[in-house]
């Protein structure tokens, strides 16, 4: 984080997939077994992972191949069973998040989770990994009408915590969360454990591009020295 500003945020906000934790297999195990389940022509794993992030529908309809919501949306409803059985056995926490996050609030400051994933998903992993205290406020795909890059969610915990954006740093893995940090004006960190590359996040405003979630926890040991 050579040049970058100092940690000293009090509102730190992270994306949820590929940030802190890894859900790729069970996102990638639950597509295969709805496609199947629905007669589609099965995918590679590599269209999967690359919608990972986006908003559900908007994932279906690149994986399928489709422009029609209500087919997207069908199946959605016929992935959600498979969800409720595999997501959350399926995703683990990266090395050194749940760190990360302990030693953010250790600092006074409050976390947040703004996320394409739905309230519920999210919200099931800290309480399974009884972490429940780690998280001040989830906003999930069905708190919001709009969702990322549209800075909807963002905006709505700035108020909740009456914070001014300058208080605020939005870390997350994909140039999604780099244009959602942009468009609300906002400080973004970038972590390059999803699908977009340094070199894709270079072009974005960002006060840092770090490997994985454990060398924020890093960065802010120094801040704290």
């Amino acid at each position: 984080m050579k040049g970058a500003p100092p940690l000293d945020y009090r509102l730190y906000l992270f994306d949820f997939d590929y940030t802190l934790v890894n859900s790729e297999p069970a996102i990638v195990k639950c597509f295969h077994i709805t496609l199947q389940k629905l007669g589609y022509p099965d995918v590679p794993d590599e269209r999967i992972k690359k919608t990972i992030g986006l908003p559900m529908v908007e994932a279906v309809k690149r994986i399928i191949g489709t422009a029609d919501t209500a087919e997207a949306e069908h199946f959605v409803d016929a992935y959600s069973p498979e969800a409720d059985r595999y997501m959350t056995p399926g995703t683990t926490f990266f090395p050194g998040a749940v760190e990360t996050l302990r030693a953010i609030k250790a600092t006074g400051a409050k976390v947040g989770i703004i996320s394409n994933k739905t309230h519920r998903r999210i919200q099931e992993k800290f309480d399974v990994d009884h972490v429940p205290e780690l998280i001040d406020l989830i906003i999930g795909s069905n708190d919001v009408k709009s969702h990322k890059p549209e800075p909807t969610g963002l905006l709505r915990a700035i108020d909740h915590f009456h914070m001014a954006k300058d208080d605020v740093l939005y870390t997350g893995d994909s140039y999604i969360d780099a244009e959602t940090a942009r468009n609300a004006g906002v400080d973004f960190l970038a972590i390059t454990t999803g699908t977009t590359s340094a070199e894709t996040f270079a072009h974005y405003p960002h006060i840092a591009i770090l490997p994985a979630i454990a060398a924020l926890k890093d960065e802010l040991a120094k801040n704290h020295e």
